[in-house]
């Protein structure tokens, strides 16, 4: 049985703290050295690269995993709020409880980033 994504987001709250990024504010650079990944509680958030819109994610999903999973933990998009929002903010440390202690935690990430990568791929067919 996979969460859904305010369970998943709910374990989120558990595990990391809150912050509030009003509409425009760019959350990380492309390129920047990350240590947290995030939950999106309320708002949307918007993901490119130089200036080229990628996608737009809502809440319930979750975004920035990918510093937390590569060696460099370099971030590979630029994310701005693009409505104001509500996120989530959880570390490395952190992130491996959740997923040490909530198996489904881990498997309802890899459901959110695997279904951004479909859309993503469908955009190009």
């Amino acid at each position: 049985m996979l969460l859904t994504p305010a369970e998943t987001v709910k374990i989120f709250k558990k595990q990391s703290n809150t912050r509030h990024f009003p509409s425009g504010t760019v959350i990380f650079n492309r390129g920047e050295v990350g240590d947290e990944m995030y939950g999106i509680l309320e708002g949307e958030v918007t993901l490119s690269i130089n200036g080229k819109v990628l996608e737009t994610i809502k809440a319930g999903d979750v975004f920035g995993e990918g510093a937390l999973l590569h060696q460099d933990g370099s971030r590979y998009t630029t994310a701005t709020a693009s409505t104001d929002c509500t996120l989530v903010c959880m570390n490395q440390e952190h992130f491996l409880f959740a997923i040490q202690e909530t198996p489904m935690f881990a498997l309802e990430v890899m459901r959110s980033y695997s279904d951004r990568l479909r859309h993503l791929k469908d955009l190009l067919i």
